[in-house]
């Protein structure tokens, strides 16, 4: 892969803002960015957007809906989701088939969030927005597509109890089990909360060799960053 990144079109045209998701290849490296990365892989990767590897923030993420808004970098704790209005932090989540989303917010205010089926069911989308002055825009990054995520009943039954509509949720196909679209569902929230500008990239992590999947590789599967800030 010649990129370590891949970008949203939608974010990269807001002013100032840097932002990516990482891939699980880079100039022939694996790139793990989960509990095991190394310092050259985070500045690595903070030398791809520009900034010192000093002002990331991660969680300690536990599929939940706890938000956590910083004004430091480090480790916030446990939660899905970080917000922050302070322009020298970049924000940083972990996916391997859950959907990360970063949404920015009128006055310089930037979230990054963690939301696989619990979290998307449990509302850590809507609590994020709840927290943020006027979130106008958010990316949808690469996760793994409703095609590919079969799930037992009670995963629809979370998802739609929480008050995305069945027929959002629910991917269509001739399968004995149904499928989930949590990109759809995630979408569907996002716009339910105010953002009408929504990108949604389309990169599914199943499918693609070149990005992390826990359902495809098990206990071996490594993890994708999803990261945001302000250049500067």
């Amino acid at each position: 892969m010649g990129e370590l990144l891949i970008q949203s079109p939608v974010l990269s045209a807001v002013p100032g803002l840097v932002h990516g998701f990482t891939r699980a290849e880079f100039e022939g490296h694996r790139v793990d960015m989960g509990s095991g990365a190394t310092e050259s892989d985070w500045d690595r990767l903070c030398q791809s957007l520009g900034c010192s590897d000093g002002e990331l923030v991660t969680l300690t993420q536990v599929h939940g809906c706890r938000v956590r808004t910083v004004s430091a970098s480090g480790l916030a704790g446990e939660g899905d989701a970080l917000i922050t209005s302070q322009k020298d932090l970049i924000l940083a989540i972990r996916t391997a088939d859950c959907v990360p989303i970063l949404v920015v917010g009128e006055g310089g205010q930037i979230a990054a969030i963690h939301a696989g089926w619990r979290g998307v069911a449990n509302g850590v989308v809507s609590e994020t927005l709840s927290e943020m002055d006027h979130p106008f825009v958010a990316a949808i990054g690469p996760c793994i597509s409703g095609s590919a995520y079969e799930v037992g009943a009670e995963v629809i039954d979370a998802i739609v109890g929480s008050g995305v509509p069945e027929e959002v949720v629910v991917c269509p196909g001739d399968w004995p089990r149904p499928h989930a679209d949590l990109a759809a569902a995630v979408k569907w929230q996002l716009n339910h909360g105010g953002v009408d500008r929504v990108d949604v990239l389309n990169v599914c992590t199943y499918k693609s060799n070149g990005l992390h999947s826990f359902r495809r590789d098990g206990a071996a599967s490594g993890r994708m960053a999803a990261v945001v800030g302000w250049s500067g």
